[in-house]
């Protein structure tokens, strides 16, 4: 059929088997071709072509809520709800978001990109369902990967004491990003293993009836013998447990299975958990057989080969150049213990794991807990790196406040993809920490030029003994600078001036130091001295400098990729404020106060004005007509 022609998920409900599997076919297909060409997120898609086929043709959405957990298995329901002519925009500026978006389609009722909320969010709305007395489905669906979030746990536990109706749709497929890891993991592993579970329960209690119930007593004793051969058949009482009615586990590929299980489902009272088995990257080869989280979500590649197509890299990759920083380091000191949230593979931590798998933690997707548990080794005078990216650190803020940095321990934070990050758009830009990691007290936070420096910040970091220190990078590769060979330490709050200048200052840091160049040189082609500093480290401020600079009441501008409120500039207004310079004239560029879109990360920089020629503009406006030169 033609997908272009889908307008809404209804013309499923008079399909036969055999054309859905026609169906699941075309729809693996057209995923194939066109994230080929955009890039996104292939793996996790292909596992659900099944299921989420068979989820709308069971339920009327959006009458009935598919809420998708993390969201980057939502394509399919995209395509199914009237978007398949959007595709060859996805995640592209302006274009189709990678991430369900309630602004895009009524059948989106839950926005995502982080993961384990999605349970939370159901159980508020079966709470409004039941206040309003309306009838309707309630059906999350969440990876095993995510069920493993804090956030998740404490949702099961909510939902299983309130017996609201809701259908809770486990999708397991052994993976989330990368591997996944830990006791509930495993729990699920056994699951797997231990075949249908209410088929055989309902058999044994079919069997149990059989036997004459004379006298209280020896009923007790069937429903005593009935628990305890439950528990000694299946390890997933652990839901039941909860208040759940467990269904599974099912081929999330077998239509007969899913719509079985789907009916049976529904016709129960209270929450139900389906636990789905589904095959990440299915129809796919090379995502099929993907083990270490690769084809999550790529970039473009050819489909006859699987290779991805890179453009061209001058630097090392930023996450490899201060994961492999770090395992350098931690041949001489065996107090270095890297953590991460589930992102090993992002991270780049493989090698760190391989060389010091005793020193290596993935906790999965914990970002609470991976705080805490560095705070924890912090305690014991180990050197923990906390990797982790800027968007999902926001997810650890109690934890960076009350036992991190309150507690003034020497942990250091790598905050990787800092700034905008482009595709992944709103959930994923990182442009907050700045903002919540200046005001907390005991942090130092500092943010390299360029990939050299980011080596030299990173032993500062190790060495520092302090308290909590985070150091944060962009996403992607460095500018291809030469990496000395020694290692150095950077003094804490130094700046650098990297160009003098006598009419104006840039104050700047990170990936937006050669736009400040650029515009000191625009400037310097009309008659204009611009002097920009690196102001390297964002907390503390580089207070000498300052002192040297505000006195001599030239304009300033700072320019950062993060939130202005809050942020880097706002720090240098206080400073001038506290210091009495009142007659400075201070502009500041940034990201502005709304949520970023997706797109190209040149394309955004653009739309918010983050660019050389607003700098000039900024400097041209600011700087006094007696002082510019012909």
């Amino acid at each position: 059929m033609d997908l272009f022609n889908i307008k809404d998920p209804s013309f499923l409900k008079s399909m036969t088997t055999p054309e859905l599997e026609a169906l699941s076919k075309e729809i693996r297909t057209f995923l194939i071709e066109n994230l080929s060409k955009t890039g996104g997120h292939i793996g996790p898609n292909l596992g659900v072509v099944e299921l989420t086929i068979a989820l709308h043709k069971c339920f009327d959405s959006p009458k009935d809520k598919l809420l998708w957990d993390v969201g980057h298995q939502s394509y399919v329901h995209k395509i199914l709800t009237g978007r398949a002519k959007d595709f060859e925009t996805l995640r592209q500026y302006k274009g189709l978001s990678g991430f369900p978006k309630r602004d895009e389609s009524d059948h989106d009722v839950w926005e995502t990109g982080h993961s384990s909320t999605s349970l939370s969010a159901a159980m508020g709305m079966a709470i409004a369902r039941d206040l309003k007395k309306e009838k309707s489905y309630i059906i999350p669906i969440i990876g095993d990967g995510a069920l493993t979030g804090g956030m998740a746990l404490e949702a099961l536990n909510h939902i299983g004491a309130e017996k609201k109706n809701m259908i809770v749709i486990l999708n397991d497929n052994e993976m989330s990003i990368a591997p996944n890891v830990g006791a509930l993991h495993n729990v699920l592993g056994r699951l797997r293993t231990a075949g249908k579970y209410q088929w055989v329960k309902d058999e044994l209690e079919y069997v149990l009836k059989k036997i004459p119930a004379v006298g209280g007593r020896l009923a007790s004793t069937a429903e005593r013998i009935k628990d305890s051969l439950k528990y000694l058949v299946v390890s997933g009482i652990f839901f039941e447990e909860l208040g759940f009615t467990y269904l599974g586990p099912i081929d999330g590929h077998s239509y007969h299975d899913l719509f079985e299980n789907i009916q049976y489902a529904k016709k129960t009272e209270g929450p139900v958990l389906l636990h789905v088995i589904t095959k990440k990257g299915k129809g796919y080869q090379p995502a099929e057989t993907d083990k270490v989280g690769t084809w999550h979500g790529t970039g473009p590649y050819k489909i006859e080969t699987g290779d991805f197509v890179k453009p061209t890299a001058i630097g090392p990759a930023w996450s490899k150049l201060v994961s492999e920083t770090v395992r350098n380091l931690a041949r001489d000191d065996k107090r270095i213990v890297a953590i991460t949230p589930a992102m090993p593979v992002g991270s780049k931590l493989e090698d760190f794991a391989r060389e010091f798998p005793d020193r290596m933690y993935d906790v999965g997707i914990a970002e609470q807990h991976a705080a805490t548990l560095a705070a924890g080794l912090a305690t014991q005078n180990m050197k923990p790196f906390l990797a982790i990216y800027s968007t999902f650190l926001q997810r650890a803020y109690d934890q960076l406040v009350h036992d991190i940095c309150r507690q003034n321990l020497n942990v250091f934070i790598g905050v990787d993809r800092a700034g905008l990050v482009g595709a992944d758009g709103e959930t994923h830009q990182g442009v907050f920490d700045v903002a919540f990691l200046r005001n907390l007290p005991n942090m130092v936070l500092m943010m390299p030029k360029d990939e050299n420096e980011g080596q030299h910040m990173v032993n500062t970091a190790l060495k520092y003994n302090d308290g909590p220190i985070a150091m944060r990078f962009p996403r992607g590769n460095g500018i291809g600078v030469a990496l000395e060979k020694e290692l150095k330490t950077i003094p804490i709050g130094s700046w650098e001036v990297l160009r003098e200048g006598t009419d104006a200052c840039i104050l700047t840091f990170g990936t937006t130091i050669q736009m400040a160049l650029d515009a000191a040189d625009i400037l310097a082609d009309q008659g204009i001295s611009v002097k920009v500093v690196n102001a390297r480290f964002i907390k503390p401020l580089d207070h000498d400098m300052l002192m040297e600079i505000l006195p001599q009441e030239r304009p300033i501008l700072t320019i950062e990729e993060a939130v202005l409120q809050g942020g880097f500039g706002s720090a240098v207004l206080e400073f001038a404020h506290e210091h009495d310079f009142h007659n400075v004239k201070i502009t500041r560029m940034g990201i502005p106060d709304r949520f970023i879109e997706h797109g190209s990360v040149s394309k955004l920089l653009e739309e918010i004005g983050l660019t050389a020629e607003q700098a000039v503009r900024h400097l041209t406006n600011m700087i006094p007509q007696k002082q510019k030169r012909a």
